[in-house]
C-alpha cells in the first residue's frame, strides 16, 4: 500500500525515525497499567510501538487517506479506528469512562487546542505526553519570570507537572517543519481543587496575559468590570475597586506571577466583588 501523502491544511509532519518514534512512544511508561489514546497517529510510526504496550490502545485520526493506511497495516487495531475529530470528542465515552494516557505527534496548528481540552477532561487524564513544536514545549514549561511563560504555563502547571524531554530536529520529518520539535510529558499533581472560582482564575489568566505589557493593575480591569456588570444586571451595586487595586501584586506585570498567587488574586477579586463569582452566572 502507499505512503499517506502529508496534507499542509491538517498541519501533517510525519515522523521518520523509528529510534525517536520509540522513545516518544516509551513516554506513556510513566502512567502504566491504564489505556492509551493517540491523536493523529497518520502512518502507525508510533502506533507500532504503542501496540506493543500490551494494553488497550485507541486511535483518532481525521485524515481518511491516513485512516485507510491504519486499517491496511494494522488489521488487528481495526476496531480501535477512531475517524473523527479529537477536538470534537466527548472523552468520557473512549474507554467508558476509564482514566487513559493522551499521547500523540500532535499537529502543530492545533497542539493548544488540544492541551486546552485535556484540562477540561483533567480527571480522566493523569498523563500526557508527545511531541509538539518546541517553542510551545518550552511555554508549558517555562516557569515565572520567563518571557515564554503565559496562559498555557499558568493554566497547565495548575494541574499537571510539565517535563521538557527532548528536542526533536527538522530533518527526521516528512516534510521537514521549519521549526523544531519537542517531546513532552505532563503528569497531573496532587491538585484536586484549586481553593478559587476555576472559571474566575482562567479568565483572570487569559485577560492579564493579552495585556502581559501592562501591569496588573491595567490589565485586570476588564475582569472587575465584567463582574461589575454581571452584579449589576442582578441589582447589585459593586464597589469602588480604587483602593483594592493600590496592593503591592498589583504593580507586577503577570509574567511574574506564580500559579500560586493568581490563585490567591483570583481569591481577592472573589472577595472584592462582596459576591462569589459564580453567582454572576446563575
Amino acid at each position: 500500500m502507499k505512503t499517506v501523502r502529508p496534507k499542509k491544511f491538517l498541519g501533517q509532519h510525519f515522523l521518520t525515525d523509528l529510534n525517536i518514534a520509540s522513545d516518544i512512544a516509551d513516554t506513556v511508561d510513566a502512567c502504566p497499567d491504564i489505556p492509551i489514546l493517540e491523536v493523529g497517529p497518520g502512518m502507525g510510526v508510533m502506533t507500532q510501538f504503542l501496540i506493543q504496550k500490551a494494553r488497550p490502545l485507541k486511535v483518532v485520526e481525521i485524515d481518511s487517506e491516513s485512516v485507510g493506511y491504519l486499517r491496511g497495516h494494522f488489521p488487528a487495531l481495526e476496531k480501535n479506528i477512531i475517524e473523527y475529530d479529537f477536538l470534537k470528542m466527548q472523552l468520557e465515552q473512549t474507554f467508558n469512562g476509564q482514566p487513559f494516557v493522551l499521547t500523540g505527534n500532535y499537529p502543530y496548528n492545533i497542539s493548544s487546542q488540544i492541551f486546552f481540552k485535556m484540562l477540561d477532561y483533567k480527571h480522566l487524564i493523569p498523563c500526557c505526553t508527545g511531541m509538539i513544536q518546541k517553542e510551545v514545549a518550552e511555554r508549558i514549561a517555562a516557569g515565572p519570570g520567563s518571557k515564554t511563560y503565559g496562559i498555557l504555563s499558568v493554566l497547565i502547571q495548575a494541574w499537571y507537572d510539565v517535563e521538557y524531554l527532548f528536542t526533536v530536529h527538522e530533518n527526521v520529518f516528512n516534510p521537514p517543519p521549519k521549526v523544531k520539535s519537542a517531546v513532552i510529558r505532563m503528569t497531573r499533581n496532587s491538585t484536586t481543587d484549586l481553593g478559587c472560582d476555576e472559571r474566575l482564575f482562567k479568565q483572570i489568566v487569559k485577560t492579564t496575559f493579552n495585556q502581559r505589557r501592562k501591569v496588573l493593575r491595567n490589565s485586570i480591569r476588564p475582569v472587575l468590570s465584567d463582574i461589575d456588570n454581571r452584579l449589576q444586571q442582578k441589582g447589585i451595586e459593586p464597589k469602588d475597586h480604587s483602593t483594592f487595586l493600590t496592593a503591592d501584586i498589583f504593580c507586577r506585570r503577570p509574567e511574574q506571577l506564580s500559579v500560586k498567587e493568581f490563585i490567591d488574586l483570583t481569591q481577592a477579586v472573589t472577595e472584592e466583588s462582596g459576591k462569589a463569582f459564580s453567582m454572576t452566572e446563575e
